[in-house]
C-alpha cells in the first residue's frame, strides 16, 4: 500500500473507487473509514470513495448503512465465493442478502458485482452470471448496479438489456487481451479472464460507440512478481495504475475514438454513481511522446520485492505531460 497509493496520481488519476477484498476484507463502515484515513496519509491528492465487502454481518447492522455515504462509502461489492483474490468469504446465495439490497436501494448505495459463478469453466463463468443480474435488477429496479470489468459479448448485451440503473466497467487490459494472451502468461491472468476475439470486439465496439452505460474501471491489482511467477494458482490481477492514462489514450487512439476518452474515463462513471463534481478543475495533459513501460515497479529495496506492470517492456505512443 505504501508503494502503490502514491502511484495513483502518478498515473493521472484524481479519484478512485476503492475495492474491499483485502485480508481481512473491509466489511463495515468503521473499517472503511479507518482504511480511507490510511490512504489519505499516503496520498492526499486523491479522492477515495469506499466500498464494503458484501457479508452476512451487515444483515444484523442495516442501520449502519444509513449514513454510509456521508462517511465516504458509496457502494458494496459482491464477490462470489472463491472465484478471485480475497473472495473466500464471498457469496454463495444472493437471496439471503436481499434485506441489504433493499436498504441500499433506500439509502442510495450502489451494488458492484464481480460477475462470475463459481465451480464452472472460467470461459463460461461470466456468461452464466447474467441470470443473477436480471433477477436482482428486476427485484430492486431502483438499485444502481455496476457489473464490474466485463469480458464477454454476452455481458455487454445483458447490461444493455437492463434498465438505466445498470451499468458496467471496462478495463484497459480487456480492450487488448484475449485468452491467447493469458495462457502461459501469469502476468496477464486476471478474473474474469480475457475471452475470445469476438468478445474483445464487442467490448471495443461499445467503447467506440460512446455508450454511457459503460465506463472505466481500472481493476488494477499490484500482486508481487514472486507470487505471479508461481507454477500453480497465481493470484488474479493486472497492475495498471502508474500508467493508466497513457494506457488508455494509447488504446483509444488505436481504436480511433479519442473523442470518447474523457467521458469514459472521467465523467460517465461519476455521474452514474451520483458522485459530486470534482472540486478541482485540474486536467491531465497527455502528449504524443513514446515511452517504454518499465519492466518492474519497485515496492522496496529488496531485490525480489517488485510488481510487473501491464505491457512491461512495450512501447506506448503517449506520455503523461502534466
Amino acid at each position: 500500500m505504501e508503494a502503490v497509493v502514491p502511484s495513483i496520481t502518478q498515473g493521472g488519476v484524481g479519484r478512485v473507487l476503492v475495492m474491499p477484498n483485502l485480508s481481512p476484507p473491509i466489511s463495515n463502515v468503521e473499517m472503511a473509514i479507518a482504511y480511507r484515513a490510511e490512504l489519505m496519509k499516503l496520498n492526499s491528492d486523491c479522492e477515495y470513495f469506499m466500498t464494503l465487502f458484501l457479508n452476512s454481518g451487515l444483515l444484523n447492522d442495516l442501520d449502519s448503512l444509513n449514513n454510509a455515504r456521508q462517511a465516504g462509502v458509496v457502494g458494496i461489492k459482491s464477490y462470489p465465493k472463491g472465484v478471485t483474490t480475497g473472495s473466500d468469504g464471498g457469496v454463495e446465495n444472493y437471496e439471503i442478502y436481499y434485506p441489504i439490497f433493499s436498504k441500499m436501494e433506500q439509502v442510495g448505495l450502489s451494488l458492484h458485482f464481480h460477475g462470475e459463478v463459481p465451480n464452472t469453466c472460467v470461459m463460461q463463468a461470466e456468461e452464466k452470471f447474467r441470470e443473477n443480474l436480471f433477477v436482482i435488477h428486476a427485484r430492486f429496479p431502483k438499485l444502481k448496479i455496476v457489473l464490474e470489468h466485463v469480458t464477454t459479448a454476452a455481458a455487454i448485451e445483458a447490461v444493455k438489456k437492463c434498465g438505466p440503473t445498470v451499468a458496467a466497467t471496462i478495463t484497459v487490459h480487456h480492450l487488448d487481451l484475449t485468452i491467447s494472451d493469458v495462457v502461459g502468461n501469469n502476468v496477464n491472468f486476471c478474473k474474469p479472464v480475457a475471452k475470445l476475439e469476438s468478445d474483445r470486439e464487442a467490448i471495443r465496439s461499445v467503447v467506440k460507440s460512446g455508450n454511457s452505460k459503460f465506463f472505466l474501471g481500472s481493476d488494477s491489482a499490484p500482486h508481487p512478481a514472486k507470487s505471479k511467477a508461481t507454477h500453480c494458482c497465481a493470484p488474479a490481477g493486472i497492475f495498471t495504475q502508474p500508467l493508466i492514462a497513457p494506457y488508455l489514450v494509447d488504446a483509444f487512439d488505436r481504436l480511433g475514438c479519442l473523442e470518447h476518452l474523457e467521458s469514459f474515463a472521467c465523467e460517465t462513471g461519476a455521474k452514474f454513481l451520483g458522485l459530486p463534481r470534482r472540486t478541482s478543475e485540474k486536467k491531465i495533459i497527455l502528449e504524443k511522446k513514446p515511452q517504454i513501460v518499465p519492466q518492474k515497479f519497485l515496492v522496496s529495496e529488496a531485490v525480489d520485492d517488485y510488481v510487473i506492470p501491464y505491457r512491461a517492456g512495450q512501447e506506448l505512443k503517449y506520455s503523461l505531460k502534466a
